[in-house]
């Protein structure tokens, strides 16, 4: 890219960080420093506002760069990933939503502790939520580092590892200084943001075919490669039976696994009631599933106008699609529209990234302070002294995301984020539906379900071709693959329902009614909730 683009890259990218560090400056200075101030912003959050924030935390890198990257590839099979993300939003709202809200107080692990013993469920809630929130970090900053690449013509790569320890700094500072109010904040922001320009560049590519969509299928398809079969299923998940069984893997990923990511379920404890959960839902489905259409047409845009080979050659993975897309859009290269439309693009994914990490960030640390630490500690924790442990914290899975991202700087972030989901859906998806609609479920069969799901999930990744054995793996000269399917929802997703159910039945322990009848009565009517 030439010294023009980065310029007003760079600049725009320094405003937005500039209004979001005063945000949080603004925010530090007004907080009274309790824990339902940083866990939950106080609770004051309409669901207007709750639901730009969801969408904001739920649009993230994965989204706006990954996607659009792997349908610009792979044509169909890259849209698995916009349906997948989208239709588990029923899931949320239909399971979730209200429930969490009335049953928990800021993390997943006070609505299981609200009938179990609370130390072993809190410590295996806790351990889930941080693995789940580091690999979902490690996708946006890889996006971090490949918007870099583009920008400064794919030779910086020291631009590039400074760039990822620069985002994990600033969501530190976010985290660390505004809590949960000024992450809602400059998640609404952002996501107001991330709209915009995805409207923006989604209309310019209808304008360019006419508006005529099948147009847009057709150039897309002739110059893919492939012909038709861009547009048929079987591309990438075609073939043999691995690479079907992938692709049911990743769809049972990707279905279930939002209902169990933790930053998104600490969003519900942002609103006052459930009511304003549901709501907040409702409003984050409409968002977020305009948006998950538009990535459709952008990456078939890309493949029509930027062309396949172009966009591997820029990032094998397929990450900046859409920032080339917005180049040609405007003009080209050397075209003033190009370099203005470039940089808008790139500026608002950086944001994007920002935000993001600093939702992800806030709900591990809330995840290591509030059930980590208090369950660790042989007296209960002052609140204020689990906020200082969260900040610590944010220091800590920074430093963690920080340095898996350099590592995995060549994954395609969609990718990656399919991982995390099936990691959530393994392990804080089986639990959380147990507690809630299950009379009989112990505190046995609720760590059972945590670790039945969460170290099969992480085990069978190390040995699957992500890690070692291919071009694309994080390790590509070894070859330790004894896992055939790159994502390993398909096995670990019913292991984890079945460590549940085999925990309770052979437990010693009988189930406590009485709380889990307080416990519907409280999920169903609200009564009792914090």
């Amino acid at each position: 890219m030439t010294e023009e683009h980065q310029t007003l890259a760079l600049a725009l990218f320094s405003c937005f960080v500039a209004v979001t560090l005063g945000i949080t400056t603004w925010v530090s200075r007004h907080r009274r420093g309790s824990a339902e101030e940083f866990y939950a912003g106080g609770r004051l959050f309409s669901p207007l506002e709750n639901g730009f924030a969801i969408a904001g935390d739920y649009m993230s890198a994965a989204s706006f760069l990954g996607i659009s990257g792997l349908i610009a590839l792979y044509g169909y099979d890259g849209m698995l990933y916009s349906v997948g993300f989208l239709v588990a939003w029923l899931v949320v709202l239909f399971l979730v939503a209200e429930l969490v809200r009335n049953c928990g107080r800021f993390t997943l692990a006070d609505v299981v502790a609200a009938r179990m013993r609370e130390r072993p469920v809190r410590i295996a809630a806790g351990t889930s939520s941080v693995t789940v929130s580091v690999l979902y970090l490690v996708a946006q900053m890889v996006g971090a580092g490949s918007l870099v690449a583009l920008l400064l013509g794919g030779t910086g790569e020291a631009a590039r590892a400074w760039t990822v320890v620069g985002v994990g700094a600033l969501m530190v500072v976010y985290v660390s200084l505004g809590g949960m109010r000024a992450t809602t904040w400059i998640q609404i922001v952002k996501a107001v943001l991330l709209l915009g320009g995805t409207l923006a560049l989604t209309a310019l590519v209808l304008v360019r075919f006419h508006g005529d969509f099948n147009q847009l299928l057709l150039s897309a398809a002739g110059r893919s490669g492939h012909g038709e079969a861009f547009l048929a299923p079987g591309l990438k998940y075609g073939g043999d039976w691995t690479a079907r069984l992938d692709f049911i893997s990743l769809g049972l990923a990707l279905v279930l696994g939002t209902a169990g990511l933790p930053h998104i379920l600490s969003r519900f404890y942002t609103v006052p009631t459930a009511r304003a959960a549901r709501r907040s839902t409702v409003w984050a489905i409409a968002l977020i599933g305009g948006f998950y259409l538009m990535t459709i047409v952008l990456g078939f845009g890309a493949a029509a106008l930027v062309g396949p080979d172009a966009v591997r050659q820029s990032n094998a993975a397929g990450n900046t699609a859409v920032p080339l897309l917005a180049l040609d859009l405007g003009g080209g290269p050397d075209s003033t529209g190009g370099t203005v439309l470039f940089a808008v693009v790139a500026a608002v994914a950086f944001a994007t990234i920002l935000a993001v990490v600093a939702g992800i960030t806030l709900a591990s640390s809330a995840s290591v302070s509030h059930d980590l630490y208090a369950s660790l500690r042989r007296r209960r924790a002052k609140p204020r002294s689990e906020v200082a442990v969260a900040r610590c914290a944010a220091v800590g899975v920074g430093a963690v995301a920080i340095a898996l991202g350099l590592l995995a700087k060549d994954l395609n972030v969609a990718f990656l984020v399919g991982l995390a989901f099936a990691v959530a859906a393994s392990a804080n998806l089986p639990v959380l539906l147990y507690s809630l609609f299950w009379r009989r479920f112990t505190t046995r069969g609720a760590v059972w379900a945590v670790y039945g799901g969460l170290v099969p999930a992480v085990l069978l990744v190390l040995v699957s071709p992500v890690v070692s054995g291919g071009p694309g793996a994080l390790f590509p000269d070894a070859d330790f693959r004894y896992f055939p399917l790159q994502n390993p929802g398909l096995v670990s997703i019913p292991l984890g329902f079945v460590a549940g159910w085999l925990g309770t039945v052979t437990s010693a322990e009988p189930a406590d009614r009485a709380k889990h009848a307080e416990t519907e009565v409280r999920a169903l009517t609200g009564a009792g909730a914090v």
